[in-house]
């Protein structure tokens, strides 16, 4: 697996863009009104609205993604090494995708490459 993306959830959008435009020097690739998206070197940098979760998805909360070639195995093998998988592997509007905890509760994404 490797690191694909760094999703970050706010209620300043617009500044949190300027930030990270300021940081990597070149603007983000995808820009909306409550959406920004940056790629670097192969990792996209997202940053979107904090709000609510929706009943049907995953937390709306900062996290990192990893992309893998199977995401089934992928949760499977973190089962079996006694990890639990908080949300199994589902197609969201972005890709298939599962979600589990880290041992100090952080939020992980397994996404479809």
């Amino acid at each position: 697996m490797r690191l694909i993306e760094v999703a970050l959830f706010s209620e300043r959008v617009d500044a949190e863009a300027a930030f990270f435009e300021a940081l990597l020097g070149h603007p983000p690739a995808h820009r909306g009104p409550d959406i920004a998206v940056f790629e670097d070197g192969g990792l996209q940098i997202l940053v979107d609205t904090k709000s609510a979760s929706a009943a049907d998805g995953p937390p709306n909360e900062d996290h990192l993604a990893f992309g893998a070639p199977d995401v089934e195995a992928a949760c499977a093998e973190f089962q079996r090494r006694g990890y639990r998988v908080e949300f199994a592997p589902r197609d969201y509007d972005w890709g298939r995708s599962a979600y589990l905890r880290d041992p100090d509760g952080r939020l992980i994404e397994i996404h479809q490459d």
